[in-house]
């Protein structure tokens, strides 16, 4: 099955501020957030994604752009189920300030059980976003084989829930994640199971240049085909 190449889209001008964004709109890369964007092109460089995959949400297209115009014959599809978590009445609030809100523990401690007033449940996010990654595993695969590599751009809490869920690990722990803005974090997807290669990595990327498909026992263990899979691992908590 495909490899997903996942960026978080550049640091935002919520980003920033401090602001919980949501789907707010208008919200836009800051200067730091338009550079990050400005290299992933070379960052990607060794890499051929077939497709790439938005957010419908501005600061991911925008993340998107310098590399559509680097590849012009890349392919951009936006994806509703991959968009935000949609944090109600939350949304445009202050961190500092939704930091004494009860609420707040649940989402960090218990996130399971957390549902944002006026929006959707932290499963209900997870769930879309796993359901959208396997739909989009089975096209690419149909229409470009089984090794092909493709490009999401997402946020922060959508990728440590799809890191998740690839690592078999209970929403309750995803907070235990952490994903810069314009990170990379790689999944090779296979017919057993996934292999985290990437964590919210934030510097060169060439090891994920497309190999020699590897066959036997040990290419069906591991997708590096020597029984071991690379993953960079971060950590830290951060916000919602």
């Amino acid at each position: 099955m495909p490899t997903l190449i996942l960026v978080r889209h550049g640091r935002s001008t919520a980003n920033t501020a401090g602001v919980l964004a949501g789907r707010t709109p208008g919200v836009l890369l800051d200067e730091r957030g338009a550079g990050q964007a400005a290299a992933l092109p070379g960052r990607l460089s060794a890499v051929a994604p077939v497709l790439a995959v938005s957010s419908p949400l501005e600061r991911c297209k925008q993340t998107l752009q310098p590399l559509l115009d680097a590849r012009p014959g890349l392919a951009l599809h936006t994806e509703d189920r991959i968009s935000e978590c949609d944090y109600g009445h939350w949304s445009g609030r202050k961190l500092a300030e939704l930091a004494d809100e009860p609420l707040m523990s649940v989402v960090q401690q218990h996130p399971s059980a957390a549902a944002f007033p006026g929006g959707e449940s932290m499963r209900a996010m997870q769930a879309r976003a796993v359901d959208a990654v396997r739909d989009w595993n089975e096209r690419v695969e149909a229409e470009h084989g089984e090794d092909a590599t493709y490009v999401m751009c997402s946020h922060g809490d959508i990728i440590k829930s799809l890191v998740a869920d690839a690592l078999g690990m209970h929403l309750d722990l995803f907070q235990r994640i952490h994903v810069d803005p314009c990170s990379v974090t790689a999944i090779r997807y296979t017919r057993l199971r996934p292999f985290l290669l990437r964590l919210g990595d934030t510097g060169d990327l060439d090891s994920l240049a497309p190999r020699e498909h590897a066959v036997g026992a040990d290419a069906a263990a591991s997708p590096a085909g020597d029984g071991s899979a690379d993953a960079t691992v971060g950590g830290g908590a951060g916000a919602p």
